[in-house]
């Protein structure tokens, strides 16, 4: 199954292919993630499609720079994420799929990004 993602203002629209649907769907504490807020479903690598303005997003990296996040740069909502805790794969902004309320999933497990074993020294 194919999910449609949208931005806030439309600006940026992507077609995604999930992993195994929302099945994946986790949160993150790590500073950015708890910050940000939103939960996230899994996606592999070739399983995005940039439908409408790539040119619209800008892309954020912190840390060790593994990660890269992902935003519209007009209204600031952030799409996907290429991952840290598996850079074989994207994190997608459950929030931004079409025809998708997080709220009524059941509850959404939190992972520990505090503790992510690639910042231990």
């Amino acid at each position: 199954m194919i999910h449609k993602l949208t931005c806030h203002c439309g600006a940026v629209e992507l077609a995604v292919r999930l992993t195994d649907d929302l099945n994946t769907a986790r949160r993150c504490d790590c500073s950015f993630c708890r910050r940000r807020g939103a939960a996230a479903v899994s996606a592999p690598l070739d399983g995005i499609t940039i439908v409408k303005g790539e040119d619209n997003l800008q892309k954020y990296q912190f840390n060790t720079k593994t990660a890269v996040h992902y935003f519209c740069k007009t209204c600031g909502i952030y799409t996907h994420h290429r991952r840290r805790s598996n850079p074989n794969e994207y994190g997608v902004n459950l929030g931004a799929l079409d025809g998708v309320n997080p709220s009524e999933l059941d509850d959404i497990p939190w992972v520990d990004g505090v503790n992510h074993p690639a910042d231990q020294k």
